[in-house]
C-alpha cells in the first residue's frame, strides 16, 4: 500500500515539489484528516471543510510564509495548520496547552496575523502591504474572507482604503453561504482564466492608453463599457467601484480551476484584485453537508454517523434563560425587540425570533450599527434588548459611549460569554466589561449570580427606562438552583446578603457566588466566621452593603470574572472615599482576573489558574490575615 501524499508533506513547501496533478489526492486526504481530527477535538468544522481545495491550492501556488497568507477569524484555518507543520499536534486543538483554534502568530510563522474576531484580515493584509512596500519588498499578500465577514463595516473600509492607495493586494472572497453570483460552471470558469491573464490585462491595459488619447467623453464611455461588460459576465461591479480588479465567480472545489487562476493573479502587477470563490460549508462529509448550521461548531462526534457527544445537562444554560426570560417579558409588552450582531443562536436571540420574527434583528456581524440601530428604536419609545457576547461588544465602545450612554437611552445590554470561556481561549473572554462599561456615567451593570437571577435581571432591564442598563452572565449551565416562575425587577443599585458571618466578609459578583460559599464552609471549618454576599450591582453600588461589611469584619474580599479597574476598584474607591480604610484593622483585597490573556483550557481550569476558586480565596483570606496558608488551600 503506497504511503498517503499527506504523510510526505511537513511543509508547504513539501507540497509544492508535489505534482499538480496529484493535487486532488492531497486535498481528498486533508480533508479526512480535518474529520478525523475535529472528531476527537471538537471545534469548527463546516467551514474548514469548506475551504480545503482553496488552502491546498493557496500554499502550492503561494510562496507561504514569505508571502502572507491572512485568514479571517480562523474558523476555515483547520487545513492550513495541518500544512503548515501542526499535523503532529492536530489532536490537541482547543485542549490545554495545545493548539489555538484560530490562527496565532506565536504558535507559527505562517500564521502572520491572529484572528479570532472575524472582517480583520484585509485591513491586516493592506498594513502588511503597505509596509512590503516601504521597505521595497516584492512578496505577496493575501486576504482570506469569508462572505459572512463581509457584512461587517470594517470590511469595506479596508476595502475602499486599498481602492484608493492601489497597493498590490490580493483578497480571496470565500463566498460559502449565499453566493453573490453562482459559478457556472465551464463558461465561468473560462471567463475568470481569461480576464485574471495577462493576454487580457496586457490588451485592456493598451486600449485604455489609447482611450486616454480620445477626448474625455469618449474615454469614459469606453471604460464604463469595459466595466459592464465584465460585469455583465462576472457579477463583480460593485467590488470594481470599490477599487478592486474582479475575478470570478470560481468553483471553489475545482483544483484544476482555481490552480491557474491563482497562478494568474500571482503573476499581475497590478491590484489590489478581488477573487471570488464559490464553496460550500461542509463539503465532502455528508452529515455536515445535511445540516441545517453546517456543522459550524461541534463537539467531539462519530465519524461515521456523525452523531456528537452530548453532556448531560444538571442544569439549562444561561443562554437559553435568558432567551425564555425575554420571552416572557416580551408577552407583556409589545415594545420590546431583540437585536443581535449575527449570532441569534450563540445568544438565545432564535428563541425570541421563534416568537415574535418581526420584533427579532439579526443585523450582520455589525456590532457598531447594532447598538446605534438599537439607540434609534430607543429615541422612539421601544425597548430594544442589544444581545452581544461581552467580547464582540468592545467593537463598538465609541457608539457605546457616544449614542447610547451621552443620550441616556434605554437600551439594554445583554452580555452572553461574560468571563472565561474555555476552549476558545483569550479572543472570546468576557474579561473586560465591566471596566469598559462602568466608567460610564449613565450605565447601570448587573451581574447575574445564577439562572434564577438571571430571570430577574432580564425583568429588571425590562422595567428599567431612565438609561442604559446592561446584565452579564457566563457560557454554559447554571448552577441548578431553583428556578422562579416569573421575572421580579430587582431594586436598582442593591445586593443581598446570602450568609451572615462576623470575622471575614466575600462580596461576590457574578457566578463566582458559588465559590464564594464553598470557600465560606472551608474558612468557618477553621474557625473563621463568613458573610457571604451577592453585590449584583458593579453600579450603582449598594454603598451601605458595602460599608456594613466594611465595618463589621476584619477581613473584606471582593471577586469578580473581570479585569483589574473593574467592580473591586469601584469597592475600593468607595472605601476610600468614605474612610473606610484609615481604620487600621480593615483588610481589603480585590480578586480579579490575572493580568494576562490565558490560554484556551476547561474554564473551571482557567479560573483556578487566575485563583478565583473556593481555594483561591480561601488562600486570599490567609495572606490578608497574616496567617500560613492551610495545606488543603495551597492543593
Amino acid at each position: 500500500m503506497s504511503t498517503p501524499l499527506l504523510d510526505t508533506i511537513k511543509t508547504p513547501e513539501d507540497l509544492r515539489n508535489i505534482p499538480e496533478d496529484r493535487l486532488r489526492q492531497v486535498a481528498d486526504e486533508l480533508r479526512e484528516e480535518t474529520i478525523s481530527a475535529v472528531s476527537v477535538t471538537g471545534g469548527h468544522l463546516g467551514a474548514g471543510l469548506g475551504v480545503v481545495e482553496l488552502t491546498v491550492a493557496l500554499h502550492y501556488v503561494f510562496d507561504t510564509p514569505h508571502d502572507r497568507l491572512v485568514w479571517d477569524v480562523g474558523h476555515q484555518a483547520y487545513p492550513h495548520k495541518i500544512l503548515t507543520g501542526r499535523r503532529d499536534r492536530i489532536r490537541t486543538l482547543r485542549q490545554a496547552g495545545g493548539l489555538s483554534g484560530f490562527t496565532k502568530r506565536a504558535e507559527s510563522e505562517y500564521d502572520p496575523f491572529g484572528a479570532a474576531h472575524t472582517s480583520t484580515s484585509i485591513s491586516a493584509g493592506l498594513g502588511m502591504a503597505v509596509a512590503r512596500d516601504l521597505s521595497d519588498k516584492a512578496n505577496n499578500v493575501i486576504a482570506v474572507i469569508g462572505d459572512g465577514a463581509m457584512s461587517a463595516g470594517m470590511a469595506y473600509e479596508a476595502m475602499n482604503n486599498a481602492g484608493a492607495m492601489h497597493s498590490r493586494l490580493i483578497v480571496i472572497l470565500n463566498d460559502n453561504d449565499m453566493s453573490i453570483a453562482p459559478p457556472t460552471g465551464a463558461m465561468s470558469s473560462y471567463f475568470a482564466r481569461l480576464v485574471s491573464g495577462g493576454t487580457y490585462r496586457s490588451i485592456r491595459e493598451a486600449a485604455k492608453q489609447l482611450a486616454k488619447k480620445l477626448p474625455k467623453f469618449f474615454y469614459d464611455k469606453a471604460a464604463k463599457a469595459e466595466e459592464f461588460a465584465r460585469g455583465f459576465w462576472t457579477g463583480g461591479t460593485m467590488f470594481e467601484e470599490l477599487g478592486f480588479y474582479y475575478v470570478g465567480p470560481i468553483d471553489g472545489h475545482n483544483l484544476d480551476h482555481l490552480v491557474p487562476i491563482l497562478k494568474n493573479v500571482r503573476d499581475t502587477e497590478t491590484g489590489p484584485i478581488l477573487v471570488h470563490v464559490v464553496t460550500q460549508k461542509g463539503k465532502g462529509y455528508p452529515p455536515a453537508e445535511a445540516s441545517a448550521d453546517k456543522y459550524h461548531g461541534v463537539a467531539t462526534f462519530d465519524v461515521v454517523t456523525g452523531a456528537q457527544a452530548k453532556a448531560k445537562a444538571n442544569a439549562p444554560s444561561y443562554t437559553k434563560v435568558f432567551g425564555e426570560s425575554l420571552i416572557k417579558e416580551a408577552q407583556k409588552d409589545d415594545k420590546i425587540v431583540a437585536i443581535t450582531a449575527a449570532m441569534p443562536s450563540g445568544t438565545g436571540v432564535d428563541l425570541f425570533g421563534k416568537e415574535f420574527p418581526t420584533r427579532t434583528f439579526d443585523v450582520g456581524i455589525a456590532e457598531q450599527h447594532a447598538v446605534t440601530f438599537a439607540a434609534g428604536m430607543a429615541t422612539e419609545g421601544y425597548k430594544p434588548f442589544c444581545a452581544i457576547y461581552s467580547t464582540f461588544l468592545q467593537r463598538a465602545y465609541d457608539q457605546i459611549v457616544h449614542d447610547v450612554a451621552i443620550q441616556n437611552l434605554p437600551v439594554r445590554f445583554a452580555l452572553d460569554r461574560a468571563g472565561l470561556v474555555g476552549a476558545d481561549g483569550p479572543t472570546h473572554a468576557g474579561s473586560f466589561d465591566i471596566a469598559y462599561l462602568g466608567c460610564l456615567p449613565n450605565m447601570v451593570v448587573m451581574a447575574a449570580a445564577d439562572e434564577a437571577e438571571l430571570v430577574h435581571m432580564v425583568a429588571t432591564a425590562a422595567a428599567h427606562e431612565s438609561g442604559p442598563i446592561a446584565f452579564r452572565y457566563p457560557r454554559g449551565e447554571g448552577v441548578g438552583v431553583d428556578m422562579p416562575e416569573k421575572g421580579v425587577p430587582l431594586p436598582i443599585g442593591k445586593g443581598r446578603i446570602v450568609r451572615e458571618g462576623n470575622r471575614v466578609a466575600i462580596l461576590s459578583l457574578g457566578t463566582r457566588l458559588a465559590e464564594s460559599l464553598k470557600a465560606a464552609e472551608e474558612l468557618e471549618a477553621r474557625g473563621l466566621s463568613t458573610t457571604v454576599a451577592d453585590a449584583r450591582f458593579a453600579k450603582p453600588l449598594d454603598k451601605d452593603l458595602i460599608l456594613r461589611l466594611a465595618r463589621e469584619h476584619e477581613v473584606l474580599i471582593t471577586i469578580e470574572e473581570g479585569s483589574m479597574g473593574g467592580f473591586g476598584a469601584y469597592v475600593l474607591q468607595l472605601l476610600s472615599d468614605k474612610g473606610a480604610l484609615d481604620r487600621g484593622t480593615l483588610k481589603v483585597r480585590s480578586m480579579v482576573l490575572s493580568d494576562v490573556f490565558l490560554d484556551h483550557d476547561k474554564p473551571e481550569r482557567m479560573y483556578a489558574t487566575a485563583g478565583l476558586d473556593a481555594t483561591g480565596i480561601v488562600t486570599k483570606v490567609f495572606e490578608a490575615l497574616g496567617r500560613e496558608t492551610p495545606h488543603k488551600a495551597r492543593a
